[in-house]
């Protein structure tokens, strides 16, 4: 007579195995339907970036008209919308050095449809800069193509007294306190404020919106420098109506071979930022492709090309995804470095 025990052990070990064959059977039918479910997505994301775009792509520029970002979403726009037929709508949205217009395509639809004009400000210096600024470029970003990196001039009006960079801080350290400078981004600022600490020299920075205003104060006296990157200040100094007292690049511009940098008064002081295009994080990677090569295509057309490099002073170069989403992690990085040196308080 089989014992009892047996009988039980029998009927449990049949009920575990049938068991774990079912959960094997779920497992495998859930992985089949989540299969199925994942093509037709993916084959959707495909078909909208063989016929991107087919509407309006708006890109948001996060500062006011006649900066360098402006200039150059412009120009790289027109090209877009040559080459696909679409429109390409530039919209500018200034505030909060580039924080309110960061935010609204943070939370724009996924589509490749808004895009953001990412500068040195938006992607680089901001996270730095204040405590919370409401996005996280790294997380809610991401760069689909560069346009160009570059620095700045440090100009004064061309009336004024200061004719070289050594006037300008001799009269800064006999009337400590009393220069002012203008800045209306993190381009224009943190400059200005290593200056003043290399130097040992003290001066008041004023906030303005937009560089318009900024230009406007400078002329009349209100401020008596600023740093003013090199594609916005151009017009400027060939108009003679600004003039330029050094450079923030590492080397001596091609452009203005007379023109002193600050690292040949101060080793190793430099600041270079750049210009890009990004889209929210979401949007799919086909598209995001799709506005890389379309953006690659624009920046090395041999007309567009001849701009950047010539009057714009820009240096510009055809980057994957991957080397975009590099490029704009050093850029952090370096931008830390120079809030530091700046001694910046978040705010």
């Amino acid at each position: 007579m089989r014992c009892p025990c047996a009988r039980v052990w029998l009927d449990c070990r049949i009920m575990t195995d049938f068991r774990m064959s079912l959960s094997r059977r779920s497992l495998f039918a859930l992985s089949l339907l989540s299969s199925v479910a994942i093509v037709p997505t993916l084959r959707t994301a495909l078909a909208q970036a063989e016929t991107f775009p087919t509407k309006t792509i708006r890109i948001v520029v996060p500062f006011a008209p006649g900066g360098s970002g402006d200039i150059t979403a412009r120009l790289v726009g027109k090209y877009i919308e040559d080459k696909t037929g679409q429109p390409f709508v530039v919209e500018n949205k200034p505030g909060a050095n580039g924080i309110v217009g960061a935010l609204s395509v943070k939370t724009a639809p996924p589509d490749g449809y808004t895009l953001m004009l990412a500068t040195t400000s938006t992607n680089a210096a901001n996270i730095h800069m204040y405590k919370n600024p409401g996005y996280d470029p790294e997380k809610d970003f991401q760069v689909v193509g560069i346009i160009g990196s570059s620095g700045a001039f440090l100009v004064v009006p061309a009336d004024s007294p200061y004719k070289t960079l050594a006037d300008l801080l001799a009269d800064a350290k006999a009337r400590p306190g009393k220069l002012n400078f203008g800045y209306f981004n993190a381009s224009s600022q943190v400059p200005a404020e290593v200056l003043g600490k290399r130097a040992g020299v003290e001066w008041q920075g004023v906030a303005y919106k937009a560089i318009g205003n900024a230009w406007t104060d400078l002329y009349a006296g209100a401020i008596q420098f600023m740093f003013v990157d090199l594609t916005a200040g151009r017009g400027q100094v060939v108009a003679d109506k600004a003039r330029p007292l050094a450079l923030t690049l590492p080397q001596r511009s091609p452009l203005y071979p007379n023109l002193p940098t600050l690292a040949e008064s101060f080793p190793g002081f430099t600041s270079t930022g750049f210009l890009a295009i990004a889209v929210p994080k979401a949007t799919p990677k086909p598209v995001q492709e799709r506005l890389n090569t379309l953006i690659n295509e624009a920046i090395t057309s041999p007309e567009i090309a001849k701009r950047l490099a010539e009057e714009f002073a820009l240096t510009s170069r055809a980057l994957t995804l991957e080397q975009c989403a590099q490029q704009d992690r050093d850029e952090r990085a370096k931008w830390a470095e120079y809030v530091k040196i700046a001694k910046i308080e978040p705010q």
